[in-house]
């Protein structure tokens, strides 16, 4: 089925335990002008593909994403992403524009929460995370489209979810 309404597709970004989660849970509550989806809502050991940088798992949500918004409302994806496994698949074209915006905060306060506050003891695991989020801080604005942060690391989670519906809503209003 082809679509008939174009709109902007937003996605939130972000490392394990920097509040993407918790961030997107709120807006889940306050959405009226878009929905919020989970991106592992639909994962499977099938779409674990990082050496073609998950692409079926990727079509998969951008076709989902553009059906949904056929109700006339955009759709704000929640799940861990970057530009480049998005912006070359041919599902793109399925919207106006794609906006990306990563959660993020500092190493610090990401490994207390992720060893306090998810007991995470895998070492490997700890720094793959910590990795992304490095990786989304320093080249993240430099993506193309580029990548705005919200550092999260002194942010309450309805504070994150207030900056981040500001930043939707002057997207939606600019489209």
């Amino acid at each position: 089925m082809t679509p008939t309404k174009k709109l902007p597709l937003f996605l939130v970004s972000g490392a394990s335990c920097v509040g993407k989660t918790t961030l997107c849970e709120e807006l889940f509550r306050r959405e009226r002008d878009y929905l919020v989806l989970e991106s592992d809502l639909i994962w499977r050991r099938e779409f674990d593909t990082p050496e073609n940088q998950y692409r079926e798992f990727r079509q998969t949500w951008l076709r989902i994403c553009s059906n949904v918004s056929q109700i006339g409302l955009p759709v704000v994806l929640c799940g861990c992403v970057t530009p480049e496994q998005l912006e070359p698949l041919p599902e793109r074209a399925l919207f106006i524009e794609l906006h990306y915006l990563a959660a993020v905060c500092e190493d610090a306060e990401m490994e207390r929460r992720i060893r306090e506050g998810r007991h995470v003891t895998d070492e490997a695991w700890v720094e793959s995370s910590m990795r992304f989020n490095r990786w989304l801080r320093e080249n993240g604005p430099s993506c193309e489209p580029a990548v705005t942060l919200l550092d999260t690391t002194r942010l309450s989670p309805a504070q994150a979810a207030e900056k981040a519906e500001r930043w939707i809503r002057e997207r939606l209003r600019q489209a």
